[in-house]
C-alpha cells in the first residue's frame, strides 16, 4: 500500500512538472519577442510620472523603427547599435521634464513573471530587454513588449510576422495562463534549490 502511494505521488510530481516544461512554441516566444523594462527612482508622484513621461518619448521616437524590423534578433540588435544614444535621449528628457536624475540603459536578457498586456498572457521566462533604469530604480517598474510592437495597445494582427500562428495561439488563449502560472511557480522552486 506505501509503496503503492509513493509511486502514485511521484507520477503525479511528474506529470505535472512535465505540464509546466515550456513546449517548443513557448521556447519560441521567448526568442521572437523583446520586452521594454523601466525602473523608476522611486515611489513618489513626481518619480512615478518621470518614468510615463520617459516611456512615452522612447516610444514615440523608436517603436516605428523597431516595427520594420524582420525579427526579435534584429529589434535587438537595432537597439544594441543605439544604446547610447537610448541613453543620451532619456537624460534630455529627464532634463525636459525638470527630474534631477540619471538614466542608466542596457540590453541584456532578464527574467519576467507571467504578464498579461490586455488579451495576451506571454509565459515566465528569460527574455531580451532594453532595461532603463532611472536614478537608482527603486520604484515600481513598468513593463511591456517592444518588439513585437505591442506597448501602444497594438492589435496582434498588426504583428503578424512576428509571432508564428501557434505562438499567437498560445499567447491568446485563456488556458495556458495556467500554465505559464504552473511554470512560473516551478522555475521559482528549481531557482531556490540552485542557489
Amino acid at each position: 500500500m506505501k509503496k503503492t502511494l509513493t509511486y502514485t505521488l511521484c507520477l503525479l510530481v511528474s506529470v505535472l512538472l512535465i505540464a509546466t516544461l515550456p513546449t517548443e512554441a513557448d521556447a519560441a516566444i521567448y526568442e521572437d519577442t523583446v520586452r521594454l523594462h523601466i525602473l523608476a527612482e522611486s515611489d513618489s508622484a513626481s518619480d512615478q510620472a518621470l518614468k510615463l513621461f520617459i516611456r512615452d518619448r522612447l516610444l514615440e521616437k523608436y517603436s516605428a523603427e523597431l516595427s520594420l524590423s524582420g525579427s526579435a534578433d534584429e529589434a535587438f540588435s537595432a537597439l544594441e547599435k543605439r544604446i547610447d544614444e537610448i541613453e543620451s535621449d532619456c537624460n534630455v528628457w529627464i532634463y525636459e521634464f525638470g527630474g534631477d536624475v540619471c538614466a542608466s540603459v542596457s540590453v541584456e536578457r532578464e527574467w519576467y513573471n507571467t504578464r498579461e498586456y490586455g488579451e495576451l498572457t506571454l509565459p515566465a521566462g528569460e527574455y531580451a530587454s532594453l532595461k532603463i533604469v532611472l536614478g537608482n530604480g527603486k520604484g515600481q517598474n513598468w513593463w511591456c513588449v517592444m518588439y513585437p510592437p505591442l506597448c501602444l495597445d497594438a492589435a496582434l494582427s498588426e504583428s503578424d510576422d512576428a509571432y508564428t500562428k501557434t505562438e499567437k495561439q498560445l499567447v491568446t488563449k485563456g488556458g495556458y495562463r495556467v500554465k505559464f502560472k504552473l511554470l512560473e511557480v516551478t522555475s521559482a522552486i528549481f531557482e531556490s534549490f540552485s542557489q
